[in-house]
């Protein structure tokens, strides 16, 4: 596509649109199977529930407390200048590399094989059992196809200017927020049983082990329950992630320093309260053990055939067809932001910090569409979970330790928001989500290793691009 010399965003999204593409972006496929593997782990519905609660809570927390960088750095690339302004290039090149290499593209990659393993029940031609080519190990299936070709087709709508992006993310959010609710409401009027409700809150806080093969429960004691929450929270923090993506695409937001921090507060606030209303519904619906025991771990499938009979799973596989879609549109759409402004510091492919026509860093877009591509090929995008977890926490953490170097570094720069309950609440995001790291590298190691490996790569990258650039 043409490129020109054009340095400017275009100004095009409002708060609404902001608060949608948090939204849109947060919610993709884990709500509907994650909870089957927190049962699993926990064994309890309070410890179900709860987790979702404070996953929501601590993601809520990390949220106002951004809203402090959002106004101070109202510009494109988010996360990645906080980091810069609040320590280094290194420490902001890591973070960028890491998101290049694992965060936003794995996530895209991952998404994009969820919207096709569902679509497979509407259009069985799409299942991921349907292999097309074959060498060695490999195994070219048609699910990566179509899951290429939605990040394809989504990275072209993006090249062509924010605007058509924006229209799509809000239609296909409110759509997405719209069904959930609806799956909610039919939930607990049509399907939810008092039976199965004061059952799966008997000794709810006793926490129990499932035993796949038998599906039946053997109670287990603290150390195994401390592992089973660290195990637990992986799948509610990642389901719970993404919310950062308006803050990347500052430069197009008007009125970025009151709108971005704020569409970050509503977007994490809804979700979280779509994230614990939904799970109530589940256990008002099903039985402790069915959620636990869900087939691939499509608790929603299992809700909807209660709810609605047999067209349930049908109407669950388009909700997630949907859902996935739209988050996929938001982190294409604010993925490219971040390698633009990496670009812009000389620590990207320089090609990256271009705009074309639209006033969009089409190459970027491309580059990450090329390489999310690769990651759908590998099939390896259900073990991206854990480490990219904690990788993400491992910035978020350093981001929002951030704020209290910037308050030393910079004390009389203007703050037109400043972070809420500081420096209570920062410190006890850092406190939690250090806990959590803690305790995955001692519970995961084999899965989380590699992720502070690929970040710790980085560091030769950078003494690689900083000697070749200066």
């Amino acid at each position: 596509m043409t490129t020109n010399n054009q340095e400017e965003f275009k100004k095009e999204l409002g708060l609404f649109d902001g608060t949608m593409l948090v939204v849109g972006s947060m919610i993709g496929s884990g709500i509907f199977i994650v909870s089957a593997d927190i049962a699993r782990q926990v064994g309890s519905t309070a410890w179900l529930v709860l987790i979702w609660l404070i996953s929501g809570i601590i993601t809520m927390i990390a949220a106002v407390s951004y809203g402090e960088l959002s106004a101070m750095f109202p510009n494109a690339g988010g996360q990645y200048v906080y980091l810069k302004e609040s320590y280094n290039k290194l420490i902001a090149f890591l973070y960028g590399w890491s998101f290049f290499a694992v965060i936003q593209t794995g996530t895209i990659a991952a998404v994009g094989v969820a919207f096709s393993k569902f679509a497979a029940y509407l259009i069985p031609a799409f299942s991921d059992e349907n292999i097309v080519y074959q060498l060695g190990s490999f195994k070219l299936n048609v699910a990566q196809i179509v899951s290429i070709i939605t990040i394809i087709f989504l990275t072209y709508l993006n090249t062509l200017g924010v605007k058509n992006s924006k229209i799509l993310q809000t239609i296909l959010t409110i759509i997405k927020i719209l069904s959930i609710s609806g799956l909610i409401i039919f939930g607990f009027t049509l399907a939810a049983k008092a039976s199965v409700w004061d059952a799966n809150w008997t000794d709810a806080w006793t926490p129990h082990f499932f035993n796949t093969t038998s599906g039946s429960w053997m109670p287990i004691g603290t150390t195994a329950l401390i592992s089973g929450i660290s195990a637990a929270m992986v799948g509610a923090l990642f389901s719970s992630d993404s919310w950062t993506g308006v803050t990347f695409i500052a430069g197009e937001i008007k009125n970025p320093k009151r709108n971005v921090g704020l569409s970050m507060l509503l977007g994490t606030f809804i979700v979280t309260v779509i994230y614990v209303l939904t799970n109530l519904m589940y256990v008002a619906v099903i039985p402790l053990n069915e959620i636990a025991g869900a087939k691939s771990d499509r608790v929603a499938v299992v809700a909807a055939q209660y709810i609605f009979g047999d067209i349930g799973t049908l109407i669950i596989a388009l909700m997630i067809m949907i859902s996935t879609f739209a988050c996929n549109n938001g982190l294409i759409m604010a993925g490219a932001r971040v390698y633009y402004t990496m670009a812009k510091d000389g620590l990207f492919f320089k090609k990256a910090a271009r705009l074309n026509q639209a006033s969009v860093p089409s190459w970027a877009l491309w580059a990450q569409c090329l390489w999310a591509s690769v990651l759908c090929l590998t099939g390896k995008y259900g073990d991206l979970l854990d480490f990219v977890i904690i990788i993400v926490l491992i910035f978020y953490i350093l981001t929002i330790y951030g704020i209290i170097i910037l308050r030393k570094k910079m004390p009389d720069a203007v703050r037109p928001y400043k972070a809420l309950g500081y420096p209570f609440l920062p410190l006890l995001y850092i406190i939690i989500a250090s806990a959590v790291c803690v305790s995955l590298l001692f519970t995961k190691f084999s899965t989380c290793g590699w992720g502070v490996l690929i970040m710790l790569i980085g560091i030769p990258i950078y003494y690689l691009i900083k000697e070749k650039n200066y």
